[in-house]
């Protein structure tokens, strides 16, 4: 059965944020997030092994999270908002790392 189309998006505009956001945004908040925790968490190499396993859910989620938005360029809002603490986060653990 199609989809109704009062729920689709119409604007071009909208469809490529929502869909940038998701892969690209997406990727970039799920790495600073792993790079982050590696960095603050005692046992990095834990937290490595396992985000060869929960960086592909959390991305898949993270994929699927601008597509509950009517509006792309919120999504996008709210991920680089998202991708800026995550990097100020990353960046302060970077220069309070000793084993760096």
């Amino acid at each position: 059965m199609p989809a109704n189309p009062k729920h689709l998006t119409k604007s071009p505009g909208h469809q490529f944020a929502k869909i940038s956001a998701g892969f690209i945004g997406g990727y970039i908040i799920t790495s600073l997030l792993h790079m982050s925790l590696a960095l603050w968490l005692p046992n990095h190499k834990e937290v490595l092994i396992t985000s060869i396993f929960t960086s592909f859910i959390l991305w898949g989620v993270l994929l699927i999270v601008p597509f509950l938005y009517k509006n792309g360029w919120k999504a996008w809002l709210l991920y680089i908002v998202i991708i800026l603490v995550l990097f100020g986060i990353y960046y302060l653990g970077n220069q309070n790392n000793p084993f760096i």
